[in-house]
């Protein structure tokens, strides 16, 4: 069964999210690996995953200053423009 996953990928400074740029995503995939895995294949960039709070995932970027959070879809995130659906 698939699910939807919202994912932003953003910049970092240090090692905090910058949000100097952010690329969100609308992910229809199996599992939270599946969607970060078509993330990732979309952007072309590799991804570790750093924590998970239950709620929300952060994934580090193994080639650069960048970082994607995932999290489960929510309605709201509709008024966000540029949703890239994949």
């Amino acid at each position: 069964m698939q699910s939807i996953f919202y994912v932003e990928i953003t910049d970092t400074y240090g090692e905090d999210a910058n949000y100097s740029w952010v690329k969100r995503f609308k992910v229809h995939a199996s599992s939270a690996l599946g969607a970060i895995r078509k993330v990732s294949m979309e952007t072309g960039l590799n991804f570790r995953k750093e924590w998970d709070s239950g709620d929300l995932t952060r994934y580090d970027s193994t080639r650069c200053a960048v970082c994607a959070f995932l999290s489960g879809y929510e309605d709201q995130a509709e008024h966000y423009l540029g949703v890239k659906s994949l």
